[in-house]
């Protein structure tokens, strides 16, 4: 199966023969617990960021709903204060808005540029 290495940081890396690492899998012992901990763990981290592009689209459609105007004054750190997660993680989710034109974004303004669309993507998450 091909895959693919990212690292932030230059860190020598380790590549195990895939026998050797399922035969030690398959042992039941520390290198199962690593693994599944670490699968866990990619999974949660998954399934949040899932919920938090939605809860984002979600807020947006909302705040339009609300103020009949397109455009909301509103920052990242505003938006991840009011959803309870991290400025970070909010500018990921809007980066990915940004790309299909499904909002802008300019200093403390953003605007929802295709609501049809956005409300399309929110009940298909």
């Amino acid at each position: 199966m091909p895959s693919r290495r990212d690292c932030a940081k230059r860190r020598p890396g380790y590549r195990p023969d895939a026998r050797i690492l399922k035969e030690e899998f398959y042992r039941a012992g520390p290198v199962q617990r690593l693994l599944l901990r670490y699968t866990q763990a990619l999974i949660t981290q998954m399934a949040q960021t899932v919920v938090m592009d939605q809860q984002m689209c979600r807020w947006l459609l909302l705040c339009v709903v609300r103020l009949p105007l397109n455009e909301q004054k509103m920052t990242h750190e505003l938006i991840a204060n009011m959803l309870g997660v991290l400025r970070p993680g909010m500018t990921k989710a809007a980066m990915k808005l940004l790309d299909p034109e499904l909002i802008r974004c300019s200093g403390d303004h953003i605007e929802v540029l295709e609501f049809d669309r956005l409300l399309t993507d929110v009940q298909a998450i």
